[in-house]
């Protein structure tokens, strides 16, 4: 978020509680609301995109990490927000390359992407990262890499932002690691 307000976005989070520690401006509503919960809750804030990046950390992945990232599509396209980016994971479009753990995980990313591809005609953007890590962001990246590697949630947080405005981004799906390409050049090069 901080990352959107300092390039000059007005940004809104989207929370189903209560967050003392936001710096922006919140909108009351949760992946697991129905369809005409979410789009009334989005309505009226004359949005531009929609970033998902939610994820129910394995609590309730079929009603937030798959049915829930599609209701948001659904609503974004029900209120004409066109550009849509979400935070998927390694690989998830891909079922013959999954890790033999994470099963559910991957179903449920895999649901919400193909979804978000072949059900929708959003602008979208998917960024399907490897394993997050805390460490410091270096502004570099790999994209489509062989394997899956290690990212900073910094590197991910950068790349989601460096695609709102990248026509290279559109309408594509990208794996990401960290790695030795700043991130605009890595995005360009799509």
């Amino acid at each position: 978020m901080l990352l959107l307000t300092a390039a000059g976005h007005t940004v809104f989070a989207g929370t189903h509680k209560e967050h003392a520690d936001l710096t922006v401006p919140t909108l009351a509503v949760s992946l697991t609301d129905d369809l005409p919960t979410m789009q009334a809750a989005l309505a009226g804030h004359d949005l531009d995109a929609v970033f998902q990046v939610a994820g129910s950390r394995g609590q309730n992945l079929l009603q937030v990490d798959a049915y829930g990232a599609v209701k948001l599509a659904q609503a974004a396209e029900a209120l004409g927000i066109e550009r849509y980016i979400m935070l998927s994971s390694f690989n998830a479009t891909e079922p013959s390359l999954w890790p033999d753990t994470l099963g559910d995980y991957y179903i449920a990313k895999f649901f919400a992407d193909e979804w978000l591809i072949n059900q929708t005609k959003l602008n979208y953007t998917i960024v399907q990262p490897g394993s997050l890590t805390e460490e410091p962001g270096t502004g570099k990246i790999t994209l489509n890499p062989a394997k899956a590697a290690n990212n900073s949630i910094d590197n991910v947080a950068a790349v989601l932002v460096a695609t709102l405005n990248e026509p290279k981004t559109y309408r594509q799906v990208f794996t990401m690691t960290d790695g030795e390409q700043p991130i605009k050049q890595a995005l360009q090069s799509l």
